[in-house]
């Protein structure tokens, strides 16, 4: 009975472990430029004394979905989003370079161009500085323009260009700031090939549907584990009433 419980209990643990992963990704169904979270159950042989007669699943995380989300029309002069595969480079927290797909950009009060989270968008010499403006455009290579401010409409200063990558997606792995970066350290060289489309954003490519019917899948799957956990309560205990009849 032990054994059908251990098997009932990591089956259970692991399904809640998928239920997170799950549910991580729905809580960021409208999170500007998500990536989803890839997970999948794999089979893994009960070590211990005899042969390996059983077998559990445990839930481990596969990668995520790199299929690019819809595009959204927003009108914003600051708001960019990568046509197809690629990423915009930025400085995380802790001063490393990062990849997003989130394009909401924001100038900071002290002129740097940021991402709506406050990290620095980085250009091919570092981060960028925008100076005193009327007005912002960003071309589809990434180039920043703006019209200095008291300046007419026709003067026109180009300012510097977003640093766009395109490293391939099983080089890079998400880290706990939502950040992408590349597995092995290190950073990715800018990608002519990459363009961005101004005054649109991305939206996240998670599946609402799909992932509705996954985690109710999920749960019902819980509920089975847990069934049989009961079970093996209840085997046990009508065991040890039959010995202590006997």
């Amino acid at each position: 009975m032990d054994r059908l419980v251990y098997v009932a209990m990591a089956g259970a643990k692991e399904t809640l472990r998928a239920q997170a992963a799950n549910n991580h990704n729905l809580a960021n169904a409208s999170t500007t430029g998500f990536r989803a979270d890839l997970s999948a159950f794999q089979t893994q042989n009960v070590v211990g004394a005899g042969l390996p007669s059983r077998a559990y699943a445990i839930s481990a995380g596969t990668g995520f979905d790199s299929t690019p989300g819809a595009l959204e029309a927003t009108g914003g002069e600051l708001d960019v989003a990568i046509r197809g595969q690629g990423w915009l480079a930025v400085q995380g927290a802790d001063g490393t370079e990062g990849y997003t797909r989130a394009g909401n950009l924001r100038v900071d009060p002290s002129g740097m161009l940021t991402t709506a989270t406050g990290l620095p968008v980085l250009g091919d010499s570092g981060p960028i500085s925008v100076p005193p403006h009327s007005s912002v455009t960003i071309g589809s290579d990434g180039s920043l323009s703006v019209v200095p401010l008291g300046q007419e409409a026709k003067t026109v200063s180009t300012i510097g260009r977003l640093k766009l990558v395109n490293p391939p997606a099983d080089t890079l792995t998400r880290s706990a700031d939502g950040l992408f970066r590349l597995a092995g350290g290190g950073e990715a060289p800018s990608d002519a090939s990459v363009h961005v489309v101004n005054g649109a954003l991305e939206s996240s490519n998670v599946n609402i549907a799909v992932t509705m019917t996954t985690m109710i899948e999920l749960s019902r799957n819980y509920d089975l584990q847990v069934k049989a956990m009961h079970t093996a309560e209840e085997d046990s205990a009508a065991s040890s009433k039959l010995l202590q009849s006997s």
